[in-house]
């Protein structure tokens, strides 16, 4: 069967989980915990994304992010290649570190942030890691101490979470930590961790009451929300789909783009290849970059390689052609 194409939303909010290949450990003690924790910082600063809830178990580990200017994706692959790699070589291993790729659900912010919050953060309780709550609270690898205050992360954001619990950090910590507690003997729940139609209709009773009134409802496995948010996701990425299949069909690659452009700033191709500093050749080199990217869906490694620069300065260029965009509202397709 294959694979959905992955929905990518600026400033989307993601469950994800990764599991150890065949369940395997992938965090053998603290030295490991440290160094995915040490790159997952990293990555978060160089994407612009936020954390608001993790936790590392021993064979797995689960995460909520809300992106920013990158997409979840570059976020993934600079913690998840980078920790495989030094695993795989402190551990003496050779072969895949997960079990297939990583799962991200788009979630509905409103419905589900703050249930997924505490539901990541009690996985160490179900798992009899810690025994209760108090213990909980000083558990290091669960952005829960942090929330409480009893553990300092300066990378995970809180702030966002705890205001919608109170208007002073004391009310805010103690409204979190009740609503903790009152979920703190929940099971496992696959309506926010797994089954595209159970999960976006609000669960088993939820299909069940949509069949009993002969209703239909949007369900994807990618998506955790209610039928609006899933139909509202779904059709921006079935747009994105179709403009870039049109463009495919139209014979758009790098080299049209490249000529594309050139001719909409009077550049020479000559040009657009020099590292010039000249504004328009600059600009006109960020633009082929960012609608390169966004719109032919290249990777940045292959911009590199097609205008022989690096691979931080080809995201500062996408970065810079994306703001571009903006300002001169310029599109490569209607």
């Amino acid at each position: 069967m294959p694979r959905h194409r992955r929905l990518e939303v600026e400033g989307g909010i993601y469950h994800v989980i990764t599991r150890g290949i065949e369940r395997r450990i992938i965090f053998k003690d603290d030295a490991d915990r440290e160094e995915f924790v040490r790159r997952l910082k990293e990555g978060l600063e160089s994407t612009g994304s936020k954390c608001y809830g993790w936790v590392l178990m021993p064979n797995h580990f689960h995460l909520l992010i809300r992106t920013g200017r990158k997409p979840l994706s570059d976020l993934m692959r600079k913690v998840l290649t980078g920790y495989a790699i030094y695993f795989n070589g402190r551990h003496m291993r050779r072969g895949y570190l997960y079990q297939n790729r990583y799962k991200s659900i788009l979630c509905q912010e409103e419905s589900y942030l703050m249930e997924l919050v505490r539901y990541i953060h009690l996985n160490p309780i179900r798992a009899k890691i810690v025994k209760d709550i108090k213990e909980l609270d000083k558990y290091p690898w669960c952005g829960h101490g942090v929330l409480t205050g009893r553990n300092k992360n300066e990378w995970q954001s809180t702030g966002e979470v705890l205001e919608r619990f109170g208007e002073t950090q004391k009310k805010a910590v103690e409204g979190y930590k009740d609503f903790v507690f009152d979920a703190k003997d929940m099971g496992h729940r696959d309506d926010l961790s797994g089954g595209g139609l159970r999960r976006s209709a609000g669960g088993w009773s939820g299909v069940f009451a949509l069949r009993r009134d002969n209703d239909r409802w949007q369900g994807d496995e990618r998506v955790l929300g209610d039928g609006d948010f899933v139909n509202q996701v779904l059709k921006e990425s079935e747009e994105d789909i179709v403009r870039h299949e049109k463009l495919k069909r139209e014979g758009w690659d790098i080299n049209k783009l490249v000529n594309y452009v050139c001719d909409l700033f009077v550049v020479s191709k000559d040009e657009i290849y020099r590292r010039s500093r000249e504004n328009k050749i600059s600009q006109a080199r960020e633009l082929v970059m960012f609608w390169g990217k966004t719109e032919l869906h290249l990777t940045g490694r292959m911009l590199a390689k097609y205008f022989n620069m690096s691979s931080p300065a080809v995201t500062k260029s996408i970065g810079r052609g994306e703001m571009l965009t903006k300002e001169m509202g310029l599109k490569l397709i209607s």
